[in-house]
């Protein structure tokens, strides 16, 4: 029988540390691997024109440049023959295109609904307005569906910077098969979820005048769930392939899902650790899971931005230079373009693609969703689009957080990440 990362599969979990929830794997799915908006965008639009039952889309950014539009246009015209389109946007990353997005979907057939919406000042006075929905997703009849990073942007668009020479570095996945059921879930749940919150009141008005008032609360409560993860360490037995799970990141039973499948294959590393993100505050466990790695002859590299999009998130991430070099892990920094990928490879047969940062933001507060991928191929061709941005990129040979300026810099930078944690009502360690 195969062993997953030293594991059984039938082996009870070992680690007092993680949760009940774990990655809930299926095999038989195809994943393919886009990077960039250049790729996503029109795979996306063809198989939304191709839709006659339903569309779902989830994003944090749907901005009003030429992707865009050209994705609005595709929804309009889904919606006109008839498909069911939904789409959720996040209140905060839309922002700037809400007026335009209402104006464009008007009339259309498209539901839009807004997470957690700060169009009043009073807005940011409500209890968790900083859990901002931050997943990527998009499913077409319950049979395709796509999941990543890549926002509605175009990859030589910035919202902060403007346009750019080169395209951004991102990646996504497109995937058919059984992980499709749980991708299309999540992304209804968040969409009612988002809805309910505008018109809660008549969703409530209908329930009481239902004649099956019961049966119609359990199909709410239905559509508000959450797909759940599995309460076992890996797969009670060999799959076949793509050998692949759907994790979330919420605020309910899944909280630190995405985190714990992180840690749990950095530690079952034998030979390598790639990981690219942009946003790289990673909290204590995840730490020392980097360096004990390295520091038992796993080659542990970790790319980052060298072109900062914010200074405070740098900041961050080099208060924590001087301790992962001096544990042997490698760190690089791209060049060309701002950084947006969040993606790993570990060993041969391990490979995630999402939304995820490795930041308190994305690991205790957003909604997030990743891909996990167990399929040699798929690792092989990820490993190969982490060569490419490496070939770009700067290797970082020391760094200045030895001294008493770099202890200073890592207490802010701690301090800061404390008080904003407990102002978005997250507790526990970190």
């Amino acid at each position: 029988m195969r062993r997953w990362f030293g594991i059984e599969p039938d082996a009870e979990p070992l680690i007092p540390w993680h949760g009940a929830v774990m990655p809930g794997y299926s095999g038989g799915n195809e994943v393919q691997l886009l990077r960039g908006g250049d790729a996503l965008f029109p795979a996306q639009e063809a198989a939304i024109a191709r839709a006659h039952r339903e569309v779902w889309l989830a994003t944090y950014i749907f901005h009003h440049d030429e992707a865009g539009a050209s994705l609005v246009a595709q929804l309009r015209a889904a919606a006109a023959r008839g498909v069911r389109v939904r789409v959720v946007v996040d209140g905060f990353g839309s922002k700037a295109s809400l007026i335009w997005l209402r104006e464009q979907l008007a009339g259309s057939g498209v539901a839009l609904a807004v997470f957690r919406p700060i169009d009043r000042w009073w807005r940011w006075l409500q209890p968790g307005q900083l859990r901002r929905l931050h997943q990527k997703l998009c499913v077409v009849d319950g049979e395709l569906a796509f999941v990543g990073g890549i926002n509605i942007i175009g990859d030589r668009m910035d919202l902060n910077h403007g346009a750019t020479e080169s395209p951004r570095l991102d990646f996504a996945v497109a995937l058919r098969g059984p992980i499709v059921q749980p991708v299309e879930q999540s992304a209804r749940a968040v969409w009612t979820r988002a809805w309910l919150g505008r018109d809660f009141g008549e969703e409530l008005l209908a329930l009481v005048r239902s004649r099956e008032p019961l049966s119609r609360l359990r199909g709410l409560l239905g559509r508000l769930r959450m797909p759940r993860g599995s309460r076992r360490r890996g797969p009670r037995e060999e799959l076949a392939p793509v050998c692949a799970a759907f994790v979330l990141r919420d605020n309910l039973r899944q909280r630190r899902m995405i985190e714990r499948a992180y840690i749990d294959a950095i530690r079952s590393a034998r030979e390598r650790v790639d990981l690219i993100t942009p946003y790289f505050y990673p909290g204590r466990s995840f730490r020392k899971a980097l360096r004990d790695a390295a520091r038992r002859g796993v080659r542990v590299r970790l790319l980052l931005q060298g072109k900062v999009d914010y200074q405070l998130a740098a900041m961050a991430a080099h208060a924590l230079y001087a301790d992962l070099l001096g544990h042997g892990v490698q760190l690089f920094e791209y060049l060309p373009a701002y950084l947006h990928a969040k993606v790993a490879v570990v060993d041969d047969a391990w490979a995630t693609v999402g939304s995820s940062n490795i930041d308190p933001l994305s690991l205790l507060l957003n909604l997030e969703a990743n891909v996990i991928v167990r399929d040699a191929e798929f690792a092989h061709a990820l490993a190969a689009e982490f060569e490419l941005a490496l070939a770009d990129s700067q290797q970082v040979e020391a760094s200045d957080g030895t001294g008493l300026r770099g202890v200073l810099k890592r207490a802010l930078v701690a301090w800061l990440a404390y008080v904003y944690l407990r102002v978005a009502g997250a507790t526990g360690r970190y």
